[in-house]
């Protein structure tokens, strides 16, 4: 099956930020629309609906503030952080976990089948947040091209997507990256500096580091 042949979003784009209706989920269309700046968000049984939209929320590590709180609870937590030993309970997990102002869940069936393929290729990362043997936080994202989106996140204990989150910019940052999309905005994220930018600068910002060629997570099969 091939993948879709993505419209240039900078032209192409509905006003809800609606590129492209319909396709797939396979790894070469989502590899091709992280690429362009495209996600896939839509909900179950519904057609596949793919967005770039006018205002794009990113994190540039720069800008990253932590809380003095947060950070004297992340100096003094027995958590245990890992990279990629736990990627279809995350997103699972992710899929599951009931949010406020929220009566559903854009992380389908499908989606979670597609992302394992995607992790599986060296293309989609969770990080994990353990108390001893049981998994209380964590999130996911995707890498293409030395770039990173983050996906989705969770919790069941204080604090600890947060300290996921903080242990992600750390290892992408050490790796020479220097952002992450986060996509959608949210408080928490303000809150950390996150900004919102519009289209045509998020996708300057990401064709620019795409020529960086960074190896964010090592060799992709």
């Amino acid at each position: 099956m091939a993948h879709i042949i993505f419209p240039d979003p900078r032209t192409m784009t509905t006003s809800q930020g609606i590129v492209a209706v319909g396709g797939n989920l396979q790894p070469t269309t989502l590899i091709a629309a992280y690429r362009a700046g495209i996600f896939p968000w839509f909900s179950e049984g519904m057609p596949i609906a793919w967005f770039c939209p006018g205002e794009r929320a990113i994190l540039r590590f720069r800008n990253l503030h932590i809380p003095r709180s947060l950070a004297r609870e992340r100096r003094r937590t027995t958590f245990r952080l890992t990279f990629n030993q736990a990627f279809p309970t995350v997103i699972t997990t992710c899929a599951r976990i009931r949010r406020a102002g929220e009566s559903g869940t854009w992380i389908t069936r499908g989606m979670i089948k597609a992302y394992c393929r995607l992790h599986e290729l060296g293309h989609a990362h969770s990080i994990e947040v353990w108390d001893k043997d049981e998994l209380v936080g964590g999130l996911y994202g995707v890498e293409v091209d030395g770039t990173f989106a983050g996906e989705s996140m969770f919790h069941t204990r204080s604090n600890a997507s947060k300290f996921a989150l903080l242990h992600l910019i750390e290892h992408l940052r050490n790796a020479g990256l220097e952002w992450i999309d986060v996509q959608m905005m949210t408080p928490h994220l303000e809150a950390l500096g996150a900004e919102l930018v519009g289209r045509d600068e998020f996708l300057d910002l990401l064709a620019q580091t795409q020529r960086e060629d960074l190896k964010l997570f090592g060799v992709v099969n």
